[in-house]
């Protein structure tokens, strides 16, 4: 008798096996489709799924499809919070991604903290996402008080001293304000202005002829989309344009010309990743021309971060063998591997150390990579 019922528990079993072993894992984010990060969040959606189709090709992971869940959270940190927790407790998400900005993030990580859920930041860069003590935060690319030092470098390199540094008030924007202060400091540079204003804030004249009255030879703005082409709106209103305008975020986007045309050259940023230049990662153009023809566009770094984020997460679940979520997280503090947009690896806070950015410039309509001067395509112009 209990030959037989151990007999019909095997059927049963392999009778389930196979149906529990072809759900898809669920890997749930929210991102901000709608309002003020939609540019951002929406080159992020078609990076990830991008990964989903790529990963699901080459069979899966684990021998499971992976299915990757997006929702809107109209740009707003309340709404991701509550998103955040409904894909834990009621979608019952295997895992998940990190939305889009730094705010947001903030927000979310009491969530996933709770409920320990690993989460890779690979649209958010604050240092401050890594000084709360949080044990399953990851940095995909570059804190924000790093983004400018490569150019920093190129202002010392090529003469130039006075700088204005002028910032919204969320907390990636005075981070990388803050960094960028620190390190122009280190380089000997000269501050002349550093300022902040009210994110939303359209008209930036007030700023930029604060900036030419003091002298500067160089604009730094530390923003997202709206305020890299809100301050070169000003510039053009005053008819006063620095020797050098940099800008975080937008002007690695095609939608930074797309916008100002003529109005984005010489216009400087900084990016995690290009397609082009020396040293690329492996997989990297194989990407660039799978996007172009996937969406009939060109991908901004912020898409190549998304699918970045689903290699490394890929790679830890593999390396983890399950889907275990402390086996993970083990796996994302140790590991040292390679993304198409670079090396990937954290310090014990879960901070990204290994991944360093480019300097960009936009020349005759085309990004150039002017820094490191080893892998530049186009030596840095200015006016």
């Amino acid at each position: 008798m209990i030959i037989r019922i151990l007999i019909l528990f095997l059927l049963l079993f392999l009778i389930i096996q196979p149906t529990i072993a072809s759900e898809p894992i669920k890997i749930g984010l929210s991102l901000g489709l709608t309002g003020k990060y939609s540019e951002m969040s929406d080159m992020q959606m078609k990076g990830f799924k991008l990964w989903e189709k790529d990963v699901n090709d080459r069979g899966g992971i684990l021998g499971r499809k992976v299915q990757v869940i997006v929702n809107d959270d109209k740009s707003n940190p309340q709404n991701a919070k509550e998103l955040y927790e409904r894909m834990v407790l009621e979608d019952k998400v295997d895992l998940v991604f990190g939305p889009y900005s730094s705010e947001i993030t903030e927000e979310v990580l009491p969530v996933t903290e709770k409920y320990g859920y690993p989460l890779l930041t690979s649209g958010a860069t604050a240092n401050r996402l890594w000084q709360k003590g949080y044990r399953y935060v990851f940095g995909v690319f570059l804190p924000a008080s790093k983004i400018a030092e490569g150019f920093l470098e190129m202002l010392v390199m090529n003469g130039l001293d006075n700088i204005a540094i002028v910032h919204a008030d969320d907390s990636f924007s005075k981070d990388v304000a803050d960094g960028t202060k620190r390190w122009a400091e280190r380089f000997g540079l000269k501050v002349v202005l550093y300022e902040g204003f009210k994110k939303g804030t359209e008209n930036l004249d007030e700023i930029a002829k604060k900036a030419k009255e003091f002298k500067a030879q160089v604009i730094i703005v530390c923003g997202h989309f709206d305020e890299a082409v809100n301050m070169r709106v000003s510039l053009k209103r005053i008819k006063w344009y620095p020797k050098a305008y940099f800008a975080s975020v937008a002007p690695s986007m095609p939608a930074f010309y797309e916008r100002l045309k003529s109005d984005a050259e010489y216009t400087f940023s900084h990016s995690h990743w290009e397609h082009y230049g020396g040293l690329l990662a492996p997989g990297c153009k194989e990407f660039f021309e799978t996007f172009k023809k996937t969406y009939k566009k060109e991908p901004a770094h912020h898409a190549a971060q998304a699918y970045a984020a689903g290699q490394i997460l890929e790679e830890a679940i593999k390396r983890a063998g399950s889907l275990d979520r402390e086996k993970i997280r083990e796996m994302l503090y140790s590991m040292d591997t390679m993304s198409i947009i670079g090396r990937y690896g954290v310090d014990r806070t879960g901070m990204q150390i290994k991944h360093f950015s480019l300097v960009i410039q936009w020349q005759k309509g085309k990004k150039e990579v002017v820094w490191p001067e080893e892998i530049r395509t186009g030596k840095p112009i200015f006016r």
